[in-house]
């Protein structure tokens, strides 16, 4: 394991050329802001300009409790923008949209240590309850948001409506989907990783990212802030609680646990990659509503977690990425080599894995999500002899999967439904116990989201991706458009809604429902309905 600790020297002298910013060098704000009196940025007047260009943001609804965000940054590409103190912000929660009927306030003071953001925990709410909130600073008040919480505990829920998104190149399309999400009706959004990509400016493309490849901490908040400056983006924030993971974008493209996957220096050492992990996991907290346990330390970061949905729903939120052994056979699609079959690899760690299991296994509820980044149904793109698979993707992590789909066959967890992200495509797939054999048992589903912007307009289906789906017979959808899933979630049945985009390349594209899917209770595996 690295010493976090025991690198500072060792990676000033290896990446000085990058001014990567090292861990303690990076939260020197602190000792700044002790400087000044707390209030010094408001009584002065010194914000250059609007400070909540970012929005607002919600998410974690707990059934008493939800996590309320924003970000002061008046420059939010330019390091923020703000000057190195401690800035009081004040907060209030309604339980109407014109915030007339205030039931809880407080006051929280933003830091330069998380780059000015706040979260606050809202706590002594009602379950199941539609609320709004909004942040004051000075004379400036921040946008109004909504939000809701969970079902209480236990109770008997008859219904669940929420969207899935994933992949957002700011460069590679508009944010349109989000337009129409933020109208639609809904509980909360999930998110499934890619929320930011790290790669540098290519002028070719519709949009253009605000430097070269990220690497310093600074660069990461500028990164994040650069997207959550999309308007559209901010709506569905605005919109509607969400629950957030990552995938590998958030930091480096593939990366697997401390390895990074690229073959240049300085990223091929482990202890400079811990680093920057570090610092892009920083970041990510910093601009997502997620509750306080889930700040990092170091290059750790605590985001795998079970939100419960009254006795309809549970979300097993998981994280593929920070605990995987490395990828077989080297990245890419091919054919298996001998390292797919080691027992000892894993996509999830040990330790997530027993967590996951024993919540399965104890759960109470009608629907059980694994609500993941990749997906994990079987996917041979080879036609004909032979298979060739992507070694990014569960099917590269055969043990993982062989375990899960025991587990699931054995114990036999209610309705178990994966949620997935990451191909930038749209896949309505059945879980098999051997996916090989195709009248082996269904025990599960799997809906996979397509991307928000990633990839471009994309289409339909293309004649590779025909020529490859006989071979499959388990999986029932596809299509390569981008767009977002709408689920709505009843004690009876599951239906997802695979909503595409008639393009992204402008910011007036059009959306349809392409296709329509349902799980029945008690009955593993998707079927398409008009």
């Amino acid at each position: 394991m690295v010493d976090y600790h025991n690198v500072q020297k060792f990676l000033q002298s290896r990446i000085k050329r990058r001014n990567l910013i090292i861990g303690a060098g990076a939260f020197t704000g602190l000792a700044i802001a002790s400087q000044f009196p707390q209030q010094q940025a408001i009584a002065k007047g010194r914000f250059s300009d609007y400070p909540f260009k970012l929005g607002v943001a919600s998410g974690e609804p707990y059934d008493t409790s939800i996590v309320i965000w924003t970000r002061l940054a008046p420059e939010p590409i330019n390091g923020g923008g703000m000057p190195p103190v401690n800035v009081p912000i004040r907060w209030e929660v309604a339980t109407d949209s014109n915030m007339k009927r205030i039931i809880s306030r407080g006051t929280v003071l933003a830091t330069p240590e998380l780059a000015h953001s706040v979260r606050v925990v809202v706590e002594g709410l009602s379950p199941h309850t539609w609320y709004w909130y909004r942040f004051n600073v000075g004379s400036e008040a921040s946008p109004i948001g909504r939000t809701r919480t969970a079902p209480a505990s236990g109770s008997a829920s008859n219904l669940l409506k929420f969207a899935i998104a994933s992949c957002q190149h700011y460069e590679q399309g508009y944010y349109t989907a989000y337009k129409y999400m933020a109208e639609d009706d809904l509980d909360l959004v999930f998110f499934s990783g890619d929320y930011i990509y790290e790669g540098g400016i290519n002028l070719t493309r519709p949009r253009q990212h605000n430097g070269s490849e990220i690497f310093t901490l600074e660069d990461y908040r500028n990164r994040h802030a650069l997207y959550k400056t999309d308007a559209n983006l901010q709506a569905a924030h605005a919109a509607f609680p969400w629950i957030v993971t990552w995938d590998d974008h958030e930091v480096e493209n593939n990366y697997a646990n401390l390895i990074s996957q690229v073959d240049t220096e300085p990223d091929q050492d482990p202890a400079i990659f811990a680093q920057r992990r570090a610092i892009a996991y920083q970041a990510y907290y910093e601009h997502m509503p997620l509750r306080p346990f889930s700040r990092p330390v170091g290059p750790d970061m605590q985001l795998y977690r079970r939100l419960n949905f009254g006795n309809l729903a549970t979300f097993n939120v998981l994280d593929t990425r920070q605990y995987r052994t490395d990828q077989p056979c080297g990245d890419g699609s091919k054919e298996r080599c001998p390292e797919v079959f080691d027992p000892q690899a894993t996509i999830l760690g040990q330790a997530q894995e027993s967590w996951l299991y024993d919540g399965l296994d104890k759960s109470t509820a009608r629907w059980n999500i694994l609500a993941q980044q990749v997906p994990i149904a079987q996917r041979d793109f080879l036609p004909g002899e032979g298979q060739v698979f992507s070694m990014d993707k569960w099917d590269a992590y055969l043990a993982s999967r062989d375990r899960l789909m025991a587990f699931l066959a054995q114990r036999q967890p209610s309705n178990p439904v994966s949620l997935a992200g990451d191909v930038h495509s749209h896949w309505a797939m059945n879980l098999k116990a051997n996916f090989d054999q195709p009248e082996s048992a269904t025990l599960g589903s799997e809906f996979v989201c397509t991307s928000i912007s990633s990839g471009g307009d994309g289409i339909d289906i293309s004649p590779t991706v025909q020529a490859y789906l006989p071979d499959n017979p388990h999986i029932k959808f596809y299509n390569g458009q981008r767009g977002y899933v709408r689920c709505t979630v009843t004690p009876s049945t599951w239906r997802s809604d695979y909503l595409v985009m008639s393009n992204v390349l402008t910011p007036f594209g059009t959306i349809t429902n392409r296709a329509s899917f349902v799980v029945d209770n008690g009955i593993p595996g998707v079927r398409q309905v008009v």
